[in-house]
């Protein structure tokens, strides 16, 4: 991928690349958008997701639970990824981490592009499904305080669970050596440059 030089893409020239890439599960061109938890992976799905023409986002927390944080990939593949792989709109489960149980629906239609959003969603197991991986780079503790400051202090000790099974996934299942881009946040906005696993030309 061109990265127009040292200072990367901006997401108004990664969004334009988006179409460019194969589809990677079926008709649809899946992109991981990873990074720890609290490091700001929803908004800038969101902002992708805008200036992608729309481009519909999945969560990964609609499929994660209280007691499952990361054994969610059988369900995504069920309720998503294989609809995908038909050509055809998928209907998936919601889950309330309010409630601490599935309680609503979501359709997501198997869109040119469709973006992966949470923890974990470049991880092993879907890689082989996904046409570009991103990693969002904030570092664990930065990521954390803004995940604590954003959920309050009720949270917290959600979060001492929460970080350790973190801790323990990337330790096992990594995404940032595999991810095709380094997605960087600065006062201008974000740029993405290769990563690890990304390709320059």
């Amino acid at each position: 991928m061109d990265t127009h030089g040292p200072a990367g893409l901006s997401l108004r020239e990664l969004a334009g690349t988006l179409d460019l890439l194969p589809p990677s599960c079926g008709p649809v061109r899946l992109v991981a958008v990873d990074g720890h938890a609290g490091a700001g992976k929803s908004t800038l799905a969101q902002r992708l997701a805008a200036e992608a023409r729309g481009a519909p986002v999945v969560h990964t927390d609609d499929f994660a639970t209280h007691d499952r944080p990361f054994d969610w990939v059988e369900r995504l593949d069920a309720e998503l990824l294989a609809p995908f792989r038909e050509g055809r709109e998928a209907r998936h489960a919601v889950y309330d981490w309010t409630a601490r149980r599935f309680t609503g629906e979501r359709l997501v239609p198997a869109a040119p592009v469709v973006l992966l959003e949470g923890v974990a969603s470049g991880r092993r197991a879907l890689r082989p499904l996904l046409a570009l991986t991103l990693w969002l780079e904030v570092d664990t503790a930065t990521a954390r305080q803004r995940g604590i400051r954003r959920d309050g202090p009720a949270l917290e000790h959600f979060w001492t669970g929460w970080s350790a099974a973190e801790d323990q996934h990337f330790a096992e299942d990594p995404t940032r050596p595999f991810a095709d881009l380094l997605v960087h946040q600065t006062e201008a906005g974000y740029r993405a440059a290769p990563g690890p696993y990304g390709h320059t030309g």
